[in-house]
């Protein structure tokens, strides 16, 4: 585990994690004044109200509310660290998009929480989001945990919420192949929630992260799961959605994802699933369809890294890769009397000339034979009497 508290000044810590809990996330006036001012001078300022109009409406309701001590101590009894801008772990250039897209409900964090052992900023060097349905079908659950399987054995890692249907799927399919992954919570992250994963959240926090900007103790809101899906967008190089309800969490992070800059990837289902409207509606409005690991590896990695090859065709026919004359001659030959080669031309309606020279690209093919100087489809049974 990375040792935070030896990398980054203790006083700078105390004060990280004091902003983590002074405002309601997104804080885009906080973090710009974070930014500008550096954390322990922002954080004296705002104990004592010496802020702008716009820093003191997302901070005034908290600002004595100092237990910076007791949550670090809280995050160090669960296995967790508090992570800062300061810290080299910090994944500044995943979270740069939230800083330059101008949009106030994509703010970058002031802090992260995060428990398990894994660097984020090398988690999200090439990371997939994947989110979906709670309420996932037999058939959005199998693709949303093929896929990142597939995806976790190429070296990607797989970002997904932790929440029940298709996270749970996604971070399982992960696991299973013994691949990255990291659950970005709306809680903070001492918490198991939903606590059906909380032997998932386990496993995930072994092996990868559990993240959240929520301090210990947070409790899961309905407006905290919208806020954190923008974390996931933003650490995310492509985000995927598996299967969403036409208004659905996973509406609004493929909507975070765009604002992000980053490519939105959609599985099709059936037309009569209401699971997979959301997703139909994302293809609609751009996002690239997708059906198998090699189109999301090819959509969602570095430019020329994971070229997906063109799937094999099971339905190959005799006559794939004719010409469009020879395609014409061989459609006029009857299935069981021989003709002449005028007959055949009139029939395809081409020159007598190109009917030769395509009788001759037909016979070579074995789909056309001569015999006593006309021309006919060859017996698919030797043995049947003509």
């Amino acid at each position: 585990m990375a040792d935070t508290a030896a990398t980054v000044a203790h006083e700078v810590l105390l004060a990280r994690a004091y902003l983590s809990r002074v405002a309601e996330p997104p804080a885009p006036a906080l973090a710009r004044f974070v930014e500008a001012t550096g954390a322990v001078e922002a954080a004296e300022r705002i104990r004592v109200g010496a802020v702008s109009e716009a820093v003191s409406r997302e901070t005034a309701s908290r600002r004595t509310v100092d237990r910076a001590a007791a949550d670090l101590a809280a995050g160090a009894a669960a296995g967790a660290r508090l992570l800062t801008p300061e810290h080299p772990e910090w994944p500044h250039w995943a979270l740069l998009a939230c800083t330059t897209s101008g949009v106030a409900a994509l703010a970058p964090p002031v802090a992260l929480w995060v428990r398990g052992p894994g660097r984020l900023e090398q988690l999200c060097d090439q990371a997939l989001g994947v989110v979906g349905a709670r309420a996932a079908t037999d058939y959005g659950a199998h693709v949303a945990g093929d896929i990142s399987a597939g995806v976790a054995q190429a070296g990607f890692t797989v970002i997904s919420g932790a929440a029940i249907g298709i996270d749970g799927a996604a971070h399982r399919g992960a696991l299973v192949v013994g691949g990255a992954t990291v659950a970005v919570l709306a809680c903070g992250v001492d918490r198991a929630y939903p606590v059906a994963h909380e032997v998932l959240l386990g496993r995930i926090a072994a092996t990868g992260l559990v993240i959240s900007e929520y301090p210990p103790g947070c409790v899961p809101g309905r407006h905290r799961f919208l806020v954190r899906n923008r974390l996931i967008a933003a650490l995310s190089g492509a985000v995927l959605v598996v299967e969403a309800a036409l208004r659905s969490g996973a509406q609004r992070t493929a909507a975070d994802a765009r604002a992000l800059g980053r490519p939105v990837l959609a599985v099709p289902g059936p037309v009569t699933s209401g699971m997979s409207a959301g997703c139909h509606r994302l293809i609609q409005e751009g996002a690239l369809l997708v059906t198998r690991t090699e189109e999301v590896l090819e959509a969602g990695g570095r430019i020329g890294e994971h070229l997906a090859p063109e799937p094999e065709l099971t339905d190959v026919r005799p006559t794939d890769g004719l010409d469009d004359v020879a395609t014409l001659v061989h459609d006029a030959l009857p299935s069981r009397a021989p003709r002449e080669v005028r007959w055949l031309a009139l029939e395809a309606g081409v020159p007598i000339g190109a009917a030769r020279t395509a009788l001759v690209q037909l016979e070579r093919r074995g789909l056309v034979e001569h015999c006593a100087g006309q021309w006919r489809r060859p017996d698919p049974d030797p043995d049947t009497p003509r």
